[in-house]
C-alpha cells in the first residue's frame, strides 16, 4: 500500500511539474479559440519612417534615360551598374540620412525627407522633377538599404539581421535568430524602437499570448531591437555555477522536492 501512494506521488509531482513548464513555451497559446472575424482588424504592415542614419537608395526612370539621368548618382542602366560597380562604388550611390534629417539630391539639393514615407518622399521627388525639369512624369522609387533588425539575449543566435524585403514580423525575427533558448522568458520579450523623432519607445511583449498578432509591435520597424531575458533560473546560476552544473542542479531540486513529498506520504501513512 505504501509503494503504490509512493509511485502515485512521484508520478504526480512530475506530471505538475512537467505541465506547469509546458505552459510557459508554446507561443500564442490556444490561438485556435479567436474568432476568424478577429484576425480581420489585425494591424496591417505600417509603412515605414524615414528616420535620420537610414540608406536611402533612390532611382528615378522616364521614357527618355538622358532627361533623368543628372537626378540619379548612378547609371540607370541596372545591368551596367552590375557589371561595372564594386560594392564600394556602389555604396556611393546610396543617400545617409543625417542627423538634421535630410539628404542632397543632385540638381534637387537639400531635402527634408526625416518622418516621410517611402511613397511621401517618391511623391515629393516626383513633382520637383515634373514639369519643372522634364516633360514626363517620372518614376521614382526608394528603398532602404539597411534595413535591419536585432535580437540579442536568450536566443541561439543573437545579432543583426538585414531585412532585403524591408517587411519583418516578430516571430519572423526570433526565427532569423535561431528561437529562443529553452531558458528564455517568453511572456516578457522587450521591444526598443527609436521613433522618427528620435524619442524612444519601450514595448514588453508576451509570446504565450493568443492576441501577440494583434499588437501593434506585431510588425517591426527598420533598426528595432529584441531583448528576450533568461528565466529566473539561469539568471541566478549565470555567475556562480558552471553552465555544465545547471542540469545536476535541476535533477537535485526535482529530487529534493521529490524526496520531501515521499517523506509527507510516509509520515502520512503511519
Amino acid at each position: 500500500m505504501k509503494k503504490s501512494i509512493f509511485f502515485a506521488g512521484v508520478v504526480a509531482l512530475l506530471f505538475t511539474t512537467s505541465c506547469q513548464l509546458s505552459k510557459k513555451v508554446p507561443y500564442m497559446q490556444q490561438i485556435d479559440e479567436v474568432p476568424a472575424e478577429v484576425f480581420t482588424e489585425a494591424p496591417i504592415v505600417p509603412e515605414q519612417i524615414i528616420r535620420p542614419g537610414d540608406l536611402l537608395d533612390i532611382t528615378v526612370m522616364a521614357t527618355d534615360r538622358t532627361a533623368v539621368q543628372p537626378f540619379n548618382r548612378r547609371v540607370v542602366d541596372v545591368m551596367t551598374v552590375r557589371s561595372s560597380s564594386s560594392h564600394g562604388q556602389e555604396e556611393l550611390n546610396y543617400y545617409l540620412v543625417d542627423n538634421s534629417g535630410c539628404i542632397d539630391m543632385p540638381v534637387l539639393g537639400r531635402i527634408k525627407v526625416q518622418g516621410m514615407t517611402k511613397s511621401e518622399l517618391e511623391d515629393h521627388i516626383r513633382y520637383q522633377i515634373y514639369p519643372k525639369y522634364i516633360h514626363e512624369v517620372p518614376s521614382v522609387t526608394v528603398r532602404f538599404e539597411n534595413f535591419r533588425i536585432s535580437v540579442i539575449g536568450d536566443v541561439v543566435k543573437p545579432g543583426s539581421y538585414t531585412i532585403p524585403n524591408e517587411r519583418v514580423n516578430l516571430l519572423e525575427a526570433l526565427a532569423l535568430a535561431g528561437d529562443l533558448n529553452i531558458t528564455g522568458r517568453r511572456d516578457n520579450v522587450l521591444l526598443v524602437r527609436i521613433n522618427a523623432d528620435g524619442s524612444r519607445t519601450t514595448a514588453r511583449l508576451d509570446l504565450n499570448d493568443k492576441e501577440l498578432i494583434m499588437s501593434p509591435y506585431f510588425y517591426l520597424q527598420q533598426n528595432d531591437v529584441i531583448y528576450v531575458e533568461p528565466n529566473h533560473s539561469k539568471a541566478a546560476n549565470a555567475y556562480s555555477v558552471p553552465p555544465t552544473a545547471s542540469i545536476a542542479i535541476s535533477a537535485t531540486s526535482v529530487a529534493i522536492s521529490a524526496a520531501t513529498l515521499i517523506m509527507t506520504i510516509l509520515n502520512y501513512s503511519r
